[in-house]
């Protein structure tokens, strides 16, 4: 399945002008639209809009969008290279904007390329436990990814958080094929790094998601593929913000695209009080 239809992203009356139905496949667990759902579908307006595929891109995160609302998303190809191209896509309910995208697009074929990351030692999908559902994932983007835990605890596991800052996981995402909306949704686990540090008693969501792509595809390894490791860094939490970087890998050790975060920390009080408020300022605004 591509990006367009696994999103269920609808063309307007041109390249440059799309719509995001907000259904609870596309949503987390707290009932909004996945960030990485969103930013992926917005790489795939601007891709379509320019004709080139994706380099960097970047998303601020302003509001939430919640079923059934249909997100409207418009694209400005604000400077058109030879090779590249910078766009812009803003992403609107009713006239509220929900998150604004901007990034590069562009091919430009050199005889030199080179890697200098490397992957952690991790054991391979096959041999990692499955990551548990919660029953809030019910019916959700959860329902569509196959998550392992490669070097991470779950959710009601006591222990130590990494005195490194890093966890990883193997994620795929069932039926779509390896593209940058993909890597979008893979990409949006500094969230869940946080939590490893912090653990069961805080909530985390995503103000911003930077993704910088250096494969779109990757060489299937094994009777199934798809699967990419998500090698989280966490660098800092101060003053109610966590920051860090994941780094994504082909099974085979092919750095496809890094995605670097900024995170709201909350308490799961806080948390539930902020949702509650926002659901009730929904509902009396007739959205």
């Amino acid at each position: 399945m591509d990006a367009l239809t696994f999103s269920g992203l609808v063309r307007g009356r041109d390249d440059f002008h799309w719509q995001l139905p907000v259904v609870p496949q596309v949503c987390s667990g707290l009932g909004a639209l996945f960030g990485g759902c969103g930013l992926g579908a917005a790489i795939e307006a601007m891709q379509c809009a320019t004709g080139r595929p994706i380099v960097w891109s970047t998303a601020q995160y302003l509001s939430f969008a919640r079923p059934p609302a249909v997100v409207e998303i418009e694209v400005t190809e604000i400077v058109r290279g030879h090779r590249s191209s910078q766009a812009r896509a803003i992403a609107t309910v009713d006239g509220e904007e929900i998150f604004t995208v901007v990034g590069a697009l562009g091919l430009r074929k050199m005889p030199f390329e080179g890697s200098w990351e490397q992957p952690p030692d991790v054991p391979s999908p096959d041999a990692c436990r499955p990551r548990p559902h919660l029953a809030r994932h019910e019916n959700t983007i959860n329902d569509r990814l196959d998550i392992r835990l490669a070097n991470a605890r779950s959710f009601d596991e006591p222990s130590s958080p990494p005195a490194d800052g890093c966890s990883s996981l193997w994620v795929r995402v069932h039926d779509l094929e390896l593209s940058a909306s993909t890597l979008a949704i893979i990409g949006d686990y500094v969230p869940f790094g946080v939590f490893q540090i912090l653990g069961v008693n805080a909530e985390v969501n995503s103000l911003d998601n930077t993704l910088r792509v250096m494969h779109q595809t990757a060489a299937p390894v094994g009777p199934e593929s798809g699967w990419v490791l998500a090698d989280i860094r966490v660098h800092a939490i101060r003053d109610g913000f966590g920051h860090g970087l994941v780094h994504l890998w082909s099974e085979d050790g092919l750095l496809l695209a890094t995605a670097s975060q900024s995170t709201i920390v909350r308490t799961r009080a806080e948390t539930h009080d902020e949702f509650h408020r926002a659901t009730e300022e929904t509902i009396e605004g007739g959205h």
